[in-house]
């Protein structure tokens, strides 16, 4: 290996030798002084190694960074880590390079303290795994000479045969020289692509990535001894960053550590603090004068820019820079995103529908029409008096709005939308999957984790087994059954804090509307029903967002006790664990407004009570829905605005700057120092580390529920989700570019357990829209009255039908209103919306044949559009095939030139075998023709020909 200026380490070939870190210019015992006067005579270092994208030499680039933290004594100096023989007499007087042996100790000066123990061993620790990285093939360089104080950096850079040797193991697909013409449309396709083009060109971004490709190269897992069917004229170029760092990273992921607790890689060390951080480069600074262009720059310019929102996203590009699992996400966001443009325009044609149609609405008007005089009965017991119908007319109207035959139809719109999007992205993922060459490719089983190792090597110890049985043992489920007893506990728990939480909202609901309605004034007797709601959807707003965060840290533990065996499994049981309490929190209030309330009343003379005081809450007279659609538009914008938004772009700027208040306390350099130009490591360093995407897609899953699941009463939904998205696909794209570490590429093929998800909901939005229409909705009860009780087939009378009658002598005892001449007029009878027998029946108050009637079309109705809209999307998911036509014959067309590959040259070879003992022959024979005087050289001239095909 190169030595370079600080560190080096010698040729691992030399068995014996510890790996050692030697800072030989401190050794040497240089003057900082002097050292920096030297430095600013001379031509800046840093500029050669375009600071810190290289190696000190200028040409073996950075692939990796490891990070760890070191202590320094009182002077500033680091421990120095000398190196002798066996021989104690025999001391090495050159420091910059470690001597063998295999006696190698640590000897501090004498003037400086002892380090503790735990730092020892985590040098040791450090050393060892080092140096097993230069066994592997890896070379390495420290960099300890920085500007953020105590900290080191570790350069890992992978050479060419190695990128080789990791590439054919992990099967990476690579283009060779041979290319091949995509099929195009030809005919009238041709010209209407043509014309979208066209049309399209503005909103495409400036990437060379994004432009419509002709030709392609052929892929094929890259093999050493194939290796003349790649392109090699640029080996620089032929791994780009994202494949040497993936490369880099399972070289990390493989490479054990005899000295940690347990056997693992760079997992276990990190959990160890041995390691604080380990991540790859990005490629350059996206910002500034003179900065090289760089992907990452242009990401910057042409993605991760509010100025670009209205542009394809360069999807492409992010592949290659983040690799295809962040680049499948992103695309998934702007398909779904693309998706909601058509969602968002019916939605608002419903809307309009709502709004031109409300004046023509004849329950409304009869409601509103004061002619009428219908006294209501009392909200609440003793302070709330008889009202008048026509109050409510504001809510009335309102409730039109959402509450209109459209809304059946956007109903089965949007579920026949969920199938049409799920299939649109399945083609669309394949599309991707032919482009990025990962057609044909399995996900491996991934390494263990370190806690799960951790914990096979602790039940391994524990019943003394021996080392050589140490890889058979595992965790069964006895094992991990207190975790799993944990998990449903803690689970059930959450689940009835939720519900806990949802049921103190609605005592604060029923007590403020009886203190609200003591107020004496009648505008305030009038808003009663407004301010409680407001308020109460506030409050299950701010619980909503406090427990979001909560419910994330308990999943995460909760899985973490389980201990899964490798980072996919870990993954998956997070998410559904997370995505099981995030939906019971959300959706909860929403569920109780739209199935619950106003249920469970009583009637009049009868009213259910809480704790004996508080009556149940009802709905207004135009019904729940209008509530439910306050609720939801709050809950759903709060938390795309609040949630999603602000605390996406504060929470990490917020933590950037904690981290760099820490970062300047702990300096102690001189100006000079504080001047130098940072390097690209140092500058990545104080980025905030990538924390995985369960986060993006669990907040767009959740809003993916808000859209479809409750549709029916809030078609504006779409709308809202597509401006929050819009928005959302530039913030993601600011901070992956920006704001994040580069994380390390992973392959994968499909959004994985997040599909299944998705399918889940869009199959249950079918059920809950249709019990919203039937029973939150007044929509049932109207056809029921149009098609069996209207008189003259209009909706004249509606209302009346839908109200009960009371007789006021009927109030038990201290339940009658404090006042019953606050309408100025003495009241007999008081209405109230239910389907019950009159007083003056003989079965007086009981539930009347309406009521049955209404039920049963109502239970009719979930069955008949719950089976319709389910067959409509299956049918919808049957006739879309999953792999567009070109594309599979694009796949059919590579295999078979694959195969001619071969063929071709399985035939050169039988060409050259042929030649080749061809040759052999003539050659054979012309030594058998020999003339006699060279006979006693014959067998020399004999073995000669027979030597040939071998020289050849």
């Amino acid at each position: 290996m190169r030595v370079n200026k600080k560190h080096s380490y010698l040729p691992a070939e030399e068995k014996g030798i510890h790996i050692i870190n030697i800072r030989a210019i401190e050794d040497i015992g240089y003057d900082q002084h002097e050292s920096t006067l030297l430095n600013s005579l001379s031509k800046d270092p840093d500029a050669d190694c375009k600071y810190g994208l290289y190696f000190r030499d200028g040409k073996r680039k950075v692939d990796y960074i490891l990070v760890y933290h070191y202590k320094k004594s009182s002077s500033g100096k680091v421990l120095t880590r000398r190196v002798q023989h066996n021989d104690s007499s025999a001391r090495s007087t050159k420091q910059d390079q470690p001597l063998p042996g295999k006696g190698v100790h640590l000897e501090m000066r004498e003037s400086e303290p002892h380090v503790d123990y735990h730092e020892d061993d985590k040098r040791f620790r450090r050393e060892e795994y080092e140096g097993n990285l230069v066994e592997a093939g890896l070379e390495l360089e420290h960099d300890e000479d920085t500007k953020i104080h105590g900290v080191g950096f570790v350069k890992i850079h992978a050479p060419w045969n190695v990128l080789c040797r990791e590439a054919e193991f992990l099967k990476l697909k690579m283009p060779t020289k041979k290319m091949y013409q995509i099929n195009q449309t030809h005919g009238l396709l041709k010209k209407i692509n043509s014309v979208i083009q066209k049309i399209t060109e503005p909103i495409q971004p400036k990437v060379a990535e994004h432009k419509p490709q002709t030709v392609k190269r052929l892929s094929y897992p890259f093999s050493r001894e194939k290796q003349h069917l790649f392109d090699l004229s640029d080996r620089d170029s032929f791994f780009d960053s994202k494949t040497r760092s993936t490369i880099v990273y399972e070289i990390l992921k493989r490479t054990t550590c005899t000295k940690a607790k347990y056997s693992m890689g760079i997992t276990s060390l990190l959990a160890n603090g041995v390691y604080t951080a380990a991540y790859p480069l990005h490629d350059g600074d996206y910002e500034g004068e003179n900065v090289e262009p760089n992907d990452r720059k242009l990401l910057c310019e042409e993605w991760a820019s509010y100025g670009v929102f209205y542009k394809y996203q360069p999807i492409d590009l992010v592949r290659k820079y983040f690799g295809e699992k962040i680049g499948l996400y992103f695309a998934w966001l702007g398909v779904y995103t693309q998706m909601l443009i058509p969602a968002s325009i019916v939605g608002i044609i419903v809307f309009l529908y709502g709004c031109a149609t409300v004046d023509e609405n004849i329950p409304s008007m009869e409601m509103c029409d004061q002619r009428n005089n219908i006294t209501m009965c009392p909200l609440c017991d003793r302070t709330c008096s008889y009202w008048k119908m026509s109050s409510a007319c504001a809510t009335a109207r309102a409730s039109h709005l959402f509450d209109n035959p459209a809304t059946v139809f956007f109903s089965v719109f949007m579920a026949l939308w969920a199938a049409t999007f799920m299939e649109h992205w399945k083609r669309k993922q394949m599309r991707l999957n032919y482009r990025w060459d990962l057609t044909g490719f399995e996900e491996e089983e991934d390494h263990p984790r370190a806690e799960y190792e951790a914990k096979v090597l602790e039940k391994s110890l524990r019943k003394e087994h021996k080392q050589k049985e140490t890889d058979k043992e595992k965790l069964t489920w006895k094992d991990r059954f207190p975790a799993y007893l944990t998990n449903f506990v803690g689970i059930i728990f959450m689940v009835g804090l939720t519900f806990a939480i949802v049921f103190g909202v609605i005592i604060y609901r029923i007590s403020t509307a009886a203190a609200l309605a003591i107020s004496s004034t009648p505008s305030g007797r009038s808003s009663v029903r407004v301010t409680v709601t407001a308020t109460a959807v506030i409050i299950n707003l701010v619980v909503i967002i406090i427990l979001d965060e909560v419910y994330g840290c308990i999943a995460r533990w909760l899985t973490q006790i389980e201990v899964p065996k490798t980072d996919k499994n870990f993954e998956e049981r997070l998410i559904f664990k997370a995505f099981l309490l995030k939906f019971v929190n959300a959706y909860t209030p929403i569920f109780y407004v739209a199935f619950f309330k106003g249920r469970f009343v009583g009637r009049p003379g009868d009213y259910v009570y809480i704790f004996h005081s508080f009556r149940m809450e009802e709905c207004a007279p135009g019904g729940c829905l209008m509530e439910l659609c306050i609720q939801l538009s709050i809950i759903m914008l709060g938390k795309q605005l609040i949630q999603n938004n602000l605390f996406e772009i504060g929470i990490p700027k917020m933590k950037k700057f904690i981290r760099y208040m820490k970062l300047k306390r702990r300096r102690s350099l001189d100006h000079e120092e504080h001047m130098k130009k940072k390097q690209r490591y140092e500058v990545d360093y104080n980025l905030e580390p990538f924390a995985g995407l369960t986060p993006e897609y669990m907040e767009m899953i959740i809003q993916f529920g808000f859209v479809t699941l409750f549709v029916a009463s809030f078609p504006l939904a779409p709308l809202f989700a597509l401006l929050n998205n819009i928005i959302e696909i530039r913030l993601d794209a600011k901070k992956f570019v920006t704001e994040l570490r580069r994380p390390v590429a992973v392959r994968a093929k499909d959004i994985g357990i997040w599909y299944n998800i998705l399918r889940g909901i869009g199959k249950l939005a079918v059920i809950i829209n249709a019990f919203v229409i039937s029973f939150t909705s007044d929509f049932i009860p109207r056809l029921v009255y149009l098609y069996m009780y209207s008189e003259n087939g209009t909706m004249h009378g509606f209302v009346n039908h839908t109200l009960s009658s009371f007789n006021v002598s009927d109030f038990q005892a201290g339940t009658a209103p404090n006042d019953p001449m606050d309408l100025g007029y003495e009241v007999q009878i008081c209405r109230y919306k239910d389907y019950r027998e009159p007083p003056w029946s003989e079965n007086k108050y009981d539930i009347s044949k309406d009521f049955w009637a209404v039920l049963a079309a109502r239970l009719a109705f979930v069955i008949v559009f719950q089976n319709l809209v389910m067959f409509m999307s299956d049918f919808v998911d049957w006739i879309i095939p999953d792999i567009p036509k070109d594309i599979s014959q694009q796949i059919h067309k590579e295999k078979v030139l694959m195969v001619e590959v071969f063929m071709r040259e399985e035939q050169g070879k039988l060409q050259m075998l042929e030649t080749w003992k061809d040759n052999d022959k003539k050659k054979g024979e012309n030594c058998n023709n020999h003339s006699p005087r060279l006979s006693r050289s014959h067998s020399g001239s004999l073995s000669s020909c027979h030597s040939y095909p071998l020289d050849v």
